[in-house]
């Protein structure tokens, strides 16, 4: 007979095993993509580095993202298992059924409930210690599945992160591009067709950046080993091109140039709201996440 401190061991324990599963469904699923935990570990790393963002502009601190992404499953490994653990510990005695080779009065304590737990979360199943108890033989396959997910979501994480990770590059690499052409001769052109077509791109591009920075928000602690693959740079560039663009000729391209201060400034906003707790102006929010990824002031159109 189990007493009521067994049972809330075990109930503690699945209150746990519950917690990281609440925190792989918001990270993963959610629409805002911001998981309690994983939230909390990733910008625990991307703190800890953040000395060596500021004395190193070139490639300190870009193992920040992989390393924090590292920790984030490893933690969600431990709760399940550790949970799994609490779970099983006070009914090892008349719960389980022990193998031959092993010795019932050296059995028992919390580290066999951990071995149980850890072995059912990998899937191993050893055989040495198997439940008896009908409700037990229900947790374990149950745990069982849990542990398979587990490493599914781990590899779906990289997956939806790695896609987002490479539109923003992709976004930053065109804004270096444009820094080192003659911007000024496509945005007095009479005809002005070809600014309109890349203030549009750069407008929509920016506009799928704020819903990658909103959906995953883990990228934003990944660092670019490069300044012009970082849109922590290079978004002072499409913020100077929008500006130039309202002093164009053609009604075409100013309205254009204001399509992407407008996208910029709202992506600017998600960023100011949620990771740099800046209030001021996009000015004030572009020297923060440049400053905030080890990119001083950032780079100018035409510096």
């Amino acid at each position: 007979m189990h007493s009521v401190l067994d049972w809330l061991v075990t109930a503690a324990g699945a209150a746990v095993v519950a917690l990281a599963l609440r925190d792989i469904f918001h990270t993963l699923w959610r629409p805002t993509g911001r998981g309690d935990l994983s939230r909390r570990v990733m910008s625990a790393v991307w703190r800890a580095g953040r000395s060596g963002r500021r004395r190193d502009s070139g490639g300190g601190g870009v193992l920040s993202g992989p390393l924090g992404m590292v920790l984030v499953v490893l933690t969600w490994a431990i709760l399940v298992v550790i949970g799994g653990a609490l779970v099983h510990w006070p009914h090892l005695d008349d719960g389980f059924s022990l193998g031959s080779g092993l010795d019932p009065d050296r059995r028992g304590g919390f580290l066999d409930a951990v071995y149980v737990s850890l072995v059912t979360t990998a899937t191993l199943g050893f055989g040495d210690i198997v439940p008896t108890a009908a409700w037990l033989r229900v947790v374990l396959p149950i745990q069982a599945f849990i542990g398979f997910a587990l490493l599914t979501a781990a590899v779906t994480w990289v997956l939806q992160l790695y896609p987002a990770l490479i539109r923003r590059r992709t976004l930053a690499v065109r804004l270096a591009t444009l820094r080192e052409v003659d911007t000024a001769a496509m945005l007095t052109s009479p005809d002005g067709t070809l600014a309109v077509q890349v203030l549009a791109g750069l407008a929509d591009s920016f506009a799928q950046a704020r819903v990658d920075v909103t959906q995953y928000a883990e990228t934003y602690y990944f660092r670019e080993y490069s300044a012009d693959a970082a849109l922590a740079a290079m978004v002072t560039v499409a913020a100077d091109l929008a500006d130039a663009a309202s002093r164009a000729p053609s009604v075409d391209v100013r309205l254009a140039g204001d399509l992407v201060a407008h996208a910029v400034d709202d992506y600017l906003a998600v960023l100011g709201q949620q990771f740099l707790g800046v209030d001021g102006d996009a000015a004030d929010r572009m020297r923060a996440y440049a400053a905030d990824h080890g990119f001083g002031e950032g780079k100018r159109l035409g510096g």
